[in-house]
């Protein structure tokens, strides 16, 4: 099995690993898929285009350094990578060596079980732009073996870690709850917390926590091999940046729903399968929009795409109505001078709700997307659809 895995990563990803005899390598599909959805997770909650430079950490590396290697194979990352355990980390430094990555991947030893699992003030660093970590699943050594002969499956599901790194005195759910603690006080020095999750019922628990707490912003998924191990990643944020529909409620619906986060993509129009229907419909969201005082608008044309912010609601009737009555009495609101898109966001313009509206293009027909990219008031994005809706109603057929 462990041969197997090195083949993987050998022929997949061009690294190489080795650990003590003592260990197994990390089962690679579940780990990459955990890498693939944290990269669209970054990539989606943010203006810049995808695979840019990213910084994130590792808490408990293991002795395989698993994710660092598989991150920085694939993207321009670097990262830094903890762990208590000593062994791990001598392996886990001679994999990055015999990968030379040393230049993008940093080792810290934690000396105790009670250390910060995010100490980006012992590490030197401001902020970070992920956490990622794959916690102790059991809370005792009795618990992860009694689970173990449950399984009627292949090593492919074994466990392959120290026991520091499986079993921890409440399990998975006192484990994440630590850092959801960690990031109230840390916050937007982080911009996503995330983590993978053994249990559904831990990730049933961990939502209810970041409810508890005002976070409105998260992302859940689930990751299915085949027929093999089931696991499960959950991701927190404080910042305004919203994940694309199927990166957050990853998920299907129907058990699941209590747990999902909101929905942030709305279907405006639909257009049928003539293609000379779309130009008007891209020159009515344009104008419509651009009348509209944003703090920016960009549309792009030959991608049938626009962007959008706002500092709120002036697209409501009230809004209108306040702004005649400030012509009427002389007043004059302050004007802005809005930034492309693409550019860095000001910090002096409070914006309240991000957009993005696009139009996918098919043989049977097109359609008018919304998406809400930014800020955590639900009803402005509900309230600007109902208004596109009402708007681009006559260009339905």
């Amino acid at each position: 099995m462990m041969q197997l895995t090195k083949t993987l990563l050998k022929q997949h990803f061009d690294l190489k690993v080795e650990l003590p005899h003592d260990r197994l390598c990390p089962p690679v599909p579940n780990r990459h898929n955990y890498i693939l959805w944290l990269k669209d997770l970054m990539d989606t909650t943010s203006y810049a285009p995808p695979g840019r430079k990213l910084c994130g950490l590792d808490v408990g590396t293991g002795a395989s350094c698993i994710y660092p290697l598989l991150g920085t194979a694939q993207r321009p990352w670097c990262f830094v990578a903890t762990d208590i355990d000593a062994k791990s980390l001598s392996y886990a430094q001679k994999n990055i060596e015999l990968n030379q990555l040393s230049d993008r991947i940093r080792l810290i030893k934690r000396e105790s079980p009670s250390d910060p699992l995010v100490p980006l003030d012992d590490i030197g660093v401001e902020s970070i732009d992920f956490v990622m970590m794959n916690p102790p699943f059991y809370t005792s050594e009795d618990e992860m073996l009694s689970s173990a002969k449950k399984k009627e499956r292949p090593p492919h599901s074994a466990c392959t870690g120290a026991p520091v790194e499986m079993v921890c005195d409440g399990g998975e759910v006192a484990y994440v709850g630590r850092m959801v603690r960690e990031s109230l006080v840390l916050r937007e020095r982080v911009q996503w917390y995330t983590t993978m999750l053994g249990k559904v019922t831990s990730l049933d628990a961990l939502v209810e926590q970041l409810r508890e707490n005002g976070i409105d912003n998260y992302a859940v998924t689930e990751f299915v091999q085949g027929n093999k191990t089931r696991r499960w990643a959950l991701g927190w944020s404080f910042g305004a940046m919203r994940p694309e529909e199927q990166v957050a409620r990853g998920m299907t619906p129907a058990p699941y729903r209590k747990i999902l986060p909101p929905v942030v993509s709305m279907e405006l129009l639909k257009l049928g399968p003539d293609k000379l229907l779309v130009e008007p419909v891209m020159k009515k969201i344009n104008e419509l929009v651009g009348k509209l005082e944003l703090i920016s608008w960009t549309w792009e044309g030959s991608a049938q795409r626009g962007v959008g912010r706002a500092r709120e609601n002036v697209w409501s009737r009230a809004w209108r109505r306040k702004k005649a009555k400030e012509k009427t009495e002389g007043k004059t609101s302050a004007t802005f001078s809005a930034p492309n898109c693409h550019d860095k966001v000001v910090k002096e313009e409070q914006c309240r709700f991000g957009f993005v509206i696009e139009i996918t293009i098919k043989q049977w027909g097109s359609k008018v997307l919304l998406r809400w990219v930014e800020g955590h008031d639900q009803a402005l994005f509900e309230s600007f659809g109902g208004f596109l809706q009402r708007e681009l109603k006559e260009c339905a057929v």
